[in-house]
């Protein structure tokens, strides 16, 4: 299908150090570059040295490693030739007005080039997805279970649909083993086998609803946020109880208060040991 274009579109992804747009660093951009007129798209791939350490979860993700980057260009040494690249287009991504614009946007800041997206059209694939195939009550309980949902957010009819749909994904899914994107298999993760299903559906890596702690390579938790990131919680607070006090009187969630009292009693515990 040829596109409709006023102007050049630019569709684009960015692979990253990790998750934060404004901490985190551009590892890997890649750009096709679509026109209004009869050219052909054009593509831009570059690998760039962030300058900074890129976080294990990132690199379990995208593959990319300090050492492939070593000899790369930094952002500073790309940018012009990127900016030039981009010209006026309009940008298009996967999750990209969440994440890929926005990083773009502080890289090219850092360097001292305004990046405006003030006359440029930003179109968000995942956005239609969302919007076309809705991640409902009302719409699982039709895509599972072929029935429409009468008296929703009515609680005990919210129930019963929720299991309904429960229902229908266990018998839809009895046999369909789940591809990861690294290309690794999880064979019929949707059982009869609660076990299975909560290990499926939850991410084991971090220890709290809010991201705060997260587990290590060695089962420890540390902390995910602020300058104790990736520290042991227990031996963190036991031994700055300022801290520890700080966290219990702050509003965080009873979970994470639960998680931060445990660890802490059986660091010390261990230590008497």
């Amino acid at each position: 299908m040829k596109l409709n274009l006023k102007k050049p579109l630019c569709f684009f992804d960015i692979e990253a150090t990790g998750l934060s747009v404004v901490s985190d660093r551009i590892v890997q951009i890649a750009i096709i570059k679509y026109f209004p007129d009869d050219r052909a798209p054009i593509a831009l791939n570059e690998l760039i040295n962030p300058g900074i350490p890129i976080s294990q979860e990132a690199m379990d993700v995208h593959g990319i490693t300090p050492k492939m980057l070593a000899n790369k260009p930094t952002f500073q040494q790309v940018a012009k030739k990127m900016y030039d690249f981009i010209g006026d287009a309009d940008l298009a991504g996967y999750n990209s007005n969440r994440f890929d614009v926005p990083m773009l946007m502080e890289e090219f800041s850092r360097v001292g080039i305004e990046f405006s997206i003030q006359k440029r059209r930003l179109i968000d694939v995942q956005r239609i997805f969302y919007k076309m195939e809705p991640r409902t009550l009302r719409a699982a309980l039709k895509f599972y279970c072929q029935k429409e949902f009468e008296n929703a957010h009515d609680a005990l009819a919210d129930v019963r649909a929720t299991i309904d749909v429960f229902m229908g994904q266990l018998e839809r899914y009895a046999t369909e083993d789940f591809h990861q994107d690294d290309g690794t298999i999880i064979p019929t993760p949707i059982r009869n086998d609660i076990q299975a299903i909560h290990d499926f559906t939850n991410d084991l890596n971090f220890a709290d609803a809010t991201q705060k702690f997260k587990y290590n390579k060695d089962g420890v938790i540390v902390f995910n946020f602020g300058k104790q990131a990736g520290l042991p919680v227990g031996e963190t607070l036991s031994k700055d109880r300022n801290f520890y006090n700080w966290i219990l009187n702050k509003e965080f969630t009873s979970q994470v208060k639960q998680i931060v009292k445990h660890e802490v009693k059986e660091y010390e515990k261990n230590q008497k040991r």
